[in-house]
């Protein structure tokens, strides 16, 4: 399955409309984590994809109102000497959801199969045990009960350097760079070939991968979400009734003087209106 090369796909989403949607899609999802806990359910979400293809940004919409008690998010650093030493899906195993909790792995145990092979740093014999053993690895996760969506997000060469390079003169987002990114410019055809190797051994009937077309990030966060909610049997659940209760009157509190505490500076005063 190769990916596709050149940014000529469909016209960006306008953004009203976008904005509208997405806001319409994030209701779904808040209702949706009502369902998560109410249910005691347990719903993994993994995004990979090559770098700047918009996982992150996604992953944030994704979980922009939703609970960080019940939905979290998982960016795993490199491995420390320790767990180099462990079964290799040991230290992701942690990180899977209890009752009633989602969780969105930022990168995930495919990191085997893709910037692991191609920069060397595996073995290619635990390359291929990670392909032998991903497959009984997730239908056992799924024999669990959990609920396992994998999306890999595809963008093109030309959108994917065009985004570096506004990386590289934002200031904000300089921090998302890093030398191996830089690199997976000149090893393209290299992640291409892990990439669709990865497919071929772990695009299974119990957990199957859903590609993301992402050249247009608006675009793709629409089609990810809904996607989402389509494939999760979820239900509105009711709320509690709540109602503000009457403040009580007053008894006589003084507030201490104002000098006698510390307050922040007031910035905003001095900027241009």
């Amino acid at each position: 399955m190769a990916e596709k090369q050149g940014g000529n796909g469909p016209a960006k989403v306008p953004r009203a409309i976008y904005e509208r949607e997405l806001y319409r899609l994030q209701t779904e999802l808040v209702k949706l984590q009502e369902w998560v806990r109410a249910e005691g359910a347990r719903l993994v979400l993994v995004f990979e994809g090559r770098d700047a293809a918009g996982k992150g940004s996604t992953i944030k919409r994704v979980t922009e109102h939703l609970n960080p008690r019940v939905a979290r998010i998982v960016a795993l650093p490199r491995p420390t000497e320790r767990e180099r030493t462990q079964w290799y899906f040991q230290r992701y195993t942690e990180h899977l959801p209890a009752a009633g909790e989602i969780v969105l792995f930022d990168r995930s145990w495919y990191n085997r199969a893709g910037v692991e092979r191609v920069m060397g740093f595996c073995t290619p014999a635990e390359h291929q045990r990670f392909l032998r053993q991903c497959p009984v690895f997730e239908r056992m996760l799924v024999e669990e009960g959990i609920l396992l969506r994998k999306y890999w997000f595809s963008v093109s060469d030309e959108v994917q350097e065009q985004r570096f390079r506004r990386r590289l003169e934002d200031p904000t987002r300089r921090w998302k760079l890093s030398p191996m990114d830089l690199e997976s410019l000149t090893r393209w055809e290299e992640y291409s070939r892990a990439k669709d190797d990865m497919f071929v051994h772990t695009d299974i009937a119990e957990a199957p991968w859903f590609v993301v077309e992402s050249d247009d990030k608006r675009r793709a966060r629409l089609n990810m979400i809904a996607h989402l909610l389509s494939t999760v049997p979820y239900r509105d659940i009711a709320p509690p009734e709540l109602e503000l209760p009457p403040r009580p009157s007053a008894t006589g509190y003084q507030r201490p003087p104002r000098d006698l505490q510390t307050y922040v500076p007031d910035h905003a005063a001095g900027l241009e209106r």
